[in-house]
């Protein structure tokens, strides 16, 4: 970013920085906040372009790229709202296919601080209330909004008829939010879901499935679920993709990692609910671009101090992502796996890293710069060696890099651990 945007972000990161203030907690679960604000704000919510909502424990973010990529491959126009942020925060709010600029940024935080005085309100309940304001103001073909943290009491489940709802994988994840059983995520995830409205369901456990077809049921809502209404798989390096109107063909996702298959089912679920036409498929698959979820790092400061070496970035920080991450890295052509790890102490970090440990050489634990909630360095190291695996603390992830590559230079590097120590690597690295 030039010197010129930097100062001129200086509006709106004063404003995000007042408005951290306005709760005490940086999560509280209840739409009474922002029902109370939206009103005020003249209910922009009722007047978005038609809301595909997407809620989910894992793949949400890859699952609403891919659904971008194949409708704006066709011409459509797209907002959408993803949350968190990597670099800047401007990227949890595209409009029209654009990221939104400072000075439309800094109006919507404006008027909806105005709106809300010194009213508690968290800082995701109000900037949600902000993206409504944006979308509702530019002209599109379709809004694209992921859940926060749940799906019943986020702030984003305001919306009275969304065109589509999706459901992608539920897996144990913020369970002192969202309870301790696959049951009890589910229930709260399938809180999305309106009467009549449609749902895309991604592969389930069965625990959790049982739970989303129960509510459908109670809401007379039409369910396209993963092996009853489609089916995906991969056969050698194209995608199979097969439905009642036919079956698919398809390259296989830009996205690296079979997980990925699962994702861009669902992906291609949710254009064929929409009617697309055929290129639309093809280009979701194609064209979709996501950030630090098994990202190649190829260029800047971190991959030049280990030339030899092969970089890897993913964001992923829940049992179910390590497990992932474990089975797409086992695919990838043979070389010495070192993992460099961060995590927060909200999460569980052994379970997290178990399936990766079984194939890696060495751990560096490093802390997360600027996160309250970070493990220590020296906590992950000590987690990572109850596992089995040699491991041991890094001042940071250039330090940890230097020194994986001093001794194989030739190592695969895994960046991993959190989509917030993935937002520093891709800060650092330019």
């Amino acid at each position: 970013m030039n010197s010129a945007a930097s100062l001129g972000e200086a509006t709106s990161r004063a404003t995000l920085a007042r408005l951290m203030t306005l709760h005490p907690k940086s999560i509280d679960l209840t739409l009474d906040r922002v029902q109370r604000l939206l009103p005020a704000l003249k209910n922009p919510q009722v007047r978005l372009p038609p809301v595909i909502h997407i809620a989910g424990t894992n793949g949400k973010g890859s699952t609403l790229a891919m659904v971008r990529a194949g409708l704006e491959g066709c011409g459509k126009r797209v907002h959408a709202y993803t949350s968190p942020h990597l670099v800047r925060f401007h990227e949890r709010i595209r409009l029209a296919g654009t990221l939104i600029s400072e000075p439309q940024l800094a109006a919507v935080l404006a008027e909806c601080e105005a709106h809300n005085g010194d009213a508690p309100i968290t800082h995701f309940e109000i900037t949600t209330c902000a993206a409504f304001l944006a979308f509702a103001r530019a002209a599109a073909d379709f809004t694209l909004l992921e859940v926060g943290l749940g799906g019943r009491l986020d702030a984003t489940n305001v919306v009275p008829a969304p065109r589509l709802t999706v459901i992608t994988p539920i897996a144990l994840d913020h369970q002192s939010f969202l309870g301790e059983s696959l049951a009890q995520i589910a229930a709260e995830k399938a809180g999305i879901l309106k009467r009549g409205v449609p749902c895309v369901v991604a592969p389930q456990p069965q625990e959790a499935e049982a739970v989303i077809q129960a509510r459908a049921r109670a809401l007379g809502v039409p369910l396209f679920t993963y092996g009853q209404h489609w089916q995906v798989h991969r056969r050698q390096n194209r995608l199979l993709f097969k439905d009642d109107r036919g079956a698919l063909d398809l390259p296989l996702p830009a996205l690296v990692g079979p997980h990925q298959v699962g994702n861009a089912g669902t992906a291609i679920a949710v254009l064929r609910q929409l009617g697309l036409p055929d290129r639309a498929y093809g280009q979701a698959m194609t064209d979709v671009r996501w950030p630090a979820r098994l990202q190649r790092l190829t260029q800047g400061p971190l991959s030049a101090a280990a030339p030899q070496a092969e970089l890897w970035l993913d964001g992923g920080h829940n049992p179910a992502a390590g497990a992932a991450l474990a089975q797409a890295v086992a695919q990838l052509p043979k070389r010495p796996l070192h993992l460099i790890c961060g995590m927060l102490n909200t999460k569980s970090l052994t379970d997290y890293l178990r399936p990766l440990a079984r194939q890696a050489a060495s751990v560096m634990g490093v802390a997360i710069p600027g996160e309250r909630n970070t493990l220590p360095a020296d906590r992950v190291a000590q987690g990572a060696s109850t596992l089995g695996v040699p491991a041991r603390a890094a001042q940071d992830v250039a330090a940890a890099i230097k020194a994986i590559a001093a001794q194989t230079p030739t190592a695969r590097v895994l960046i991993c651990g959190s989509l917030y120590l993935a937002g520093q690597v891709l800060r650092e690295n330019g």
